[in-house]
């Protein structure tokens, strides 16, 4: 039987209108952040808010076959896990479907005027508010699509899906509970992923590559108590300027550039990619940022930023200790500094591997036989897709073409999604479609975080029209 594409439209359009963005725009109101930013997730019931709010739904859209539950292991954020039977009667495979529903920390104070991390909002075909893009609407677009192929009786496989509770940690409870399930999981034919971005809301994009991670608390101490900085300063190293120097031992401050231990060998076919991809954004790869006053892109070479991006590590730090707020800093040297720092990795890189490079660059010869420490509290592998068959491929491109009017692009992505390295190295023969709504401006993790509500409901349309032609390949 046929998919009727104008019904997949109209199923899509009034989806989003009617059935997802009301209760996702109740999953947006729940703060529940993720375990490695809120110490108390198992006690202060936000986390169980969005589980059974999620739940709930689920259960009230009619899907035949479903098997839905809540799985929980003591001491772990729980899962949503779901199986639908195949009503295929010949040659079924399982499709593994993945979405998240932990968040970021909300940042409140940086949101604009009007906008509020844990209030919806829709706005200008948007609909803002933390965890709406990442990854809430994965829920709802993940049990619509299998609805819509229902609605038509269209024969479908079987499905999987699971909604985990501690992505945004970096998966760290996840691994668990595939271990545990791995027999009603089986071996999935295709994983879908709906946790990543778009680089413009114009076509389909697919996620080539992912980045991994690495952060951790790097420590500068040279001083048991703090002292008059007019006593000590000029005799006593700054706690900071060594800081400054040790970073440097891994990122340039002027270049930017990163020791080569942590950079990879680019696969060729991966920079033509890249190459396209950065043609057709054109200069949306940098001006997606909101820059302040003057300050501009590190180059305006647009396929070197790309491969910056998505295949060079990078450096940032992300917060501080043992620096007191401006309004109350005395003239006082401090007894030691310590930064947050989070490296991105490139795709094929080895997280274990970086963290001894790393803890090796900054401790070894301390300047002044200053204490210097670096601890890793996180940290997951990239990702590198296997290239797609073409049965897949040639339904991408129509995909793109029939919702979107234009055709897909490969992408590579500079965050991560650590369930991916985890599932290809568990299923090599898995083919997978990593895609999202995070597109520009749309700033997940950061205030004002949208997802885009007319390409959503095409990016839906897409992935009925996927699965479909997953089931009808012999």
């Amino acid at each position: 039987m046929s998919l009727d594409i104008e019904k997949v439209k109209e199923f899509s359009n009034k989806a989003w209108d009617e059935n997802i963005l009301p209760t996702l725009s109740k999953y947006i109101e729940i703060p529940n952040q993720s375990p490695l930013y809120d110490a108390n997730w198992a006690t202060n019931g936000y986390t169980e808010e969005a589980i059974q709010l999620l739940e709930k739904w689920i259960l009230a859209q009619g899907i035949k076959g479903i098997k839905c539950e809540i799985k929980r292991i003591e001491g772990l954020t729980p899962i949503i896990f779901m199986v639908v039977d195949a009503t295929k009667t010949e040659n079924v495979k399982t499709v593994l479907m993945y979405g998240h529903m932990d968040k970021q920390p909300p940042l409140t104070e940086a949101w604009d005027e009007g906008l509020h991390p844990y209030k919806a909002v829709v706005k200008n075909n948007r609909l803002y508010g933390r965890g709406g893009a990442d990854d809430g609407y994965s829920t709802f677009a993940s049990i619509c699509a299998i609805q819509a192929l229902q609605q038509q009786n269209i024969p479908h496989d079987r499905y999987v899906v699971i909604i985990e509770g501690s992505e945004e940690s970096g998966s760290i409870h996840l691994p668990q509970y595939v271990e545990k399930f791995q027999s009603e999981i089986q071996t999935p034919s295709l994983v879908v992923c709906l946790d990543s971005g778009c680089g413009n809301y114009d076509q389909l994009w697919m996620t080539s590559s992912l980045r991994g991670v690495l952060t951790g608390d790097l420590t500068v101490r040279v001083l048991n108590e703090a002292c008059h900085s007019g006593s000590a300063s000029g005799i006593v190293p700054s706690s900071f300027r060594i800081l400054r120097q040790v970073l440097d031992r891994v990122e340039n401050q002027i270049t930017g550039e990163i020791d080569k231990q942590l950079h990879v060998e680019i696969p060729p076919y991966r920079l033509e990619q890249i190459a396209k991809c950065a043609e057709i954004l054109g200069s949306t790869i940098y001006d997606e940022f909101s820059w302040y006053q003057g300050t501009g892109p590190i180059t305006k070479d647009l396929t070197q930023l790309m491969i910056n991006k998505t295949w060079y590590p990078s450096v940032c730090v992300t917060g501080a200790e043992g620096l007191p707020h401006t309004s109350n800093a005395g003239n006082v040297m401090r007894t030691h500094t310590t930064v947050k720092v989070s490296v991105r990795l490139p795709p094929s890189f080895k997280h274990t591997d970086a963290g001894n490079i790393l803890k090796n660059l900054f401790e070894s010869n301390p300047p002044y036989g200053a204490t210097v420490t670096f601890k890793a509290d996180k940290s997951a592998s990239g990702w590198d897709s296997p290239q797609t068959k073409p049965f897949l491929e040639k339904a991408l491109g129509e995909a793109s073409n029939l919702f979107y009017g234009k055709d897909h692009v490969y992408m590579g992505e500079g965050g991560s999604i650590p369930f991916m390295k985890m599932l290809n190295d568990r299923f090599p023969e898995s083919q997978f479609i990593v895609t999202g709504l995070l597109g520009p401006a749309s700033n997940a993790h950061g205030p004002n975080e949208f997802l885009d509500i007319p390409f959503a409901k095409k990016l839906l349309s897409c992935v009925i029209y996927l699965l479909d032609a997953h089931a009808k390949n012999a």
